[in-house]
């Protein structure tokens, strides 16, 4: 149908959302029926469809009582047409004016009864009025414009009816007030009903987009974190041994040339690296081209740290560790082991490995003494360690040693970070 709209709950990129509702929600593309929409979807177009529908039911409808209750009621002259099309048409606002289609098609229908015309459709369209009024937020004035009409059958029915059309009319039996009150309970029942399922599904529209924006948030984190750490270490292997070189480049060409060499394996890793990190963003479904570091790189990175002028001794076996654990390990001994190069005055470092108890434990410690106010890191890295660890369920200790230096501890707990990433 035309004024179903589209659903403007989907997920980031276009996708529409998962929907895990009912089947008879998800005939719906995901969401409520078109009469049970949010305002920012529904209200944008007009209902021209339904409206047509109803009024050619109520006008055929209303024909077809007039043969039934001919003699009984008035025929349809062109006023009650008149006001059985003008009842129908107002449904054409009921998303936009809904307060005003409940009293205006409360209002026509009393009028069509007032003047004896036979009973049918009419009140389709007081029921299709008040329900959108209802299940839009306006159920005070859709009580009352139904209130309004019961009030006024019961008026005509039991005590004007001597004076209105047609002539001859007795009073109606109180049993078919019955019927009409027990109509207004169900009309109210069902919208109250729909209004519920309306405000469910805004909720947890709203709790998608939450959520989709918590993706974004820690996604662009993740990078945040990985652009850091990739450009901080190398930066520093490049910056150390920039200084190297410069100051033998006269005495010793030689041990000059060694430094620019090292400066040059740094810059590629660095590039490297760095598209891999940007091809992820270019193409997030895509596997990415080469597998994400983790600890088998050690080596690789006590040689660049050596380059740097660091001694790096490793103590334990590095454990095999789960994708996501391995990466964070790796990028915390990475970002340890460069702020020893940025800020610390040894030229030996140590990097332990322990595992037990479903956990790993992973100690970078240096001997100092610290070369700068900002010992152990300018606050970004240490931050960093700490998001990554956070994100596995883990934990980081980083500060100064009682002996001297400066130590960093991660406690990653391998078990839950296997639970954590099957369910990314």
């Amino acid at each position: 149908m035309a004024e179903q709209g589209t659903d403007a709950g989907g997920s980031p990129g276009g996708g529409g959302p998962v929907w895990s509702g009912p089947p008879w929600r998800r005939w719906h593309g995901g969401g409520p029926p078109w009469w049970n929409r949010p305002d920012d979807d529904t209200r944008t177009r007009w209902p021209w469809r339904s409206t047509l529908a109803f009024t050619v039911f109520v006008l055929v409808g209303s024909n077809a009582a007039a043969e039934l209750q001919q003699g009984d009621r008035a025929d349809l002259a062109p006023f009650a047409r008149v006001l059985l099309l003008v009842g129908a048409l107002l449904l054409l606002w009921r998303w936009r004016q809904p307060v005003l289609v409940a009293f205006g098609t409360a209002a026509t229908a009393m009028v069509y009864l007032g003047a004896g015309y036979p009973y049918g459709p009419v009140f389709l369209t007081v029921a299709v009025g008040c329900f959108s009024a209802i299940v839009a937020g306006h159920r005070k004035a859709a009580w009352t414009a139904m209130g309004a009409l019961w009030v006024g059958h019961v008026l005509v029915a039991h005590w004007l009816y001597r004076w209105l059309p047609s002539a001859g009319d007795d009073a109606a039996g109180w049993g078919q007030e019955v019927v009409v009150v027990t109509w207004g309970v169900a009309i109210v029942a069902l919208s109250e009903l729909a209004r519920a399922r309306r405000e469910q599904w805004a909720r947890e529209r709203a709790e998608r987009a939450q959520a989709a924006r918590r993706r974004a948030d820690e996604e662009r984190l993740r990078i945040a974190r990985e652009l850091h750490d990739v450009l901080a270490h190398s930066i520093s292997v490049i910056n150390v041994q920039a200084g190297v070189g410069l100051a033998l480049l006269d005495s010793d060409p030689e041990q000059a040339r060694t430094a620019l060499t090292t400066i040059k394996a740094a810059s590629k890793e660095a590039l490297g690296e760095v598209r891999q990190v940007l091809d992820t963003l270019r193409a997030p479904g895509d596997a990415p081209r080469a597998p994400a570091p983790g600890l088998a790189r050690l080596p690789e990175l006590v040689e660049q740290a050596a380059g740097a002028g660091l001694t790096v001794e490793i103590e334990g076996e590095p454990p095999e560790l789960p994708p996501g654990t391995d990466l964070a390990a790796f990028r915390i001994v990475q970002e340890a082991l460069t702020n020893v190069v940025r800020h610390s005055g040894s030229r030996h470092a140590r990097v332990c490995f322990g595992r037990g108890g479903g956990e790993v434990r992973l100690r970078i410690d240096d001997d100092g003494p610290a070369t700068g106010t900002d010992a152990g890191g300018s606050g970004n890295g240490l931050a960093g360690m700490r998001e990554r660890a956070a994100a596995l369920g883990g934990t980081i200790e980083a500060g100064p040693r009682d002996d001297g230096g400066f130590r960093v501890l991660a406690v990653l707990p391998v078990r839950a970070s296997r639970e954590a990433e099957e369910d990314r």
